[in-house]
């Protein structure tokens, strides 16, 4: 069993930038994809950088794990999905799904966390 593993480290000040900035929705677009933006959003409604920085680092481990992905995949190919009990996985789309399928892969593994002003994401393709 071969296994493939990407991880990620991203400072949620950045994120919190992006947000702020005057080219927020270009940002949000490019990277994330509706769904991830709206499992962002607290109670109040307001996207919170801590969950988006978690994602988007998510998005970079993947890329690490999967051979041969650099510049070829768009980050909104790499969705992070959270299911009703709060576990999150990945649904992978586009030319990330076939460098996925390519790879031999046969499952995808993902774990977020952020603490402190930084979130962090593992992948492991097995």
């Amino acid at each position: 069993m071969a296994l493939k593993v990407g991880i990620d480290l991203v400072s949620v000040s950045t994120v919190a930038e992006s947000l702020a900035g005057a080219h927020r929705d270009h940002y949000l677009e490019r990277i994330y994809t509706e769904r991830e933006v709206d499992d962002c959003r607290g109670p109040s409604g307001r996207v919170e950088p801590e969950r988006l920085a978690a994602r988007f680092a998510a998005k970079e481990a993947t890329i690490k794990a999967l051979p041969g992905a650099g510049e070829e995949v768009r980050l909104t190919q790499i969705q992070v999905v959270r299911d009703e009990s709060g576990g999150v996985s990945l649904e992978l789309d586009g030319r990330a799904a076939e460098l996925f399928a390519g790879s031999g892969g046969t499952e995808i593994a993902v774990s977020l966390s952020h603490e402190a002003g930084f979130a962090v994401a593992t992948v492991v393709i097995v």
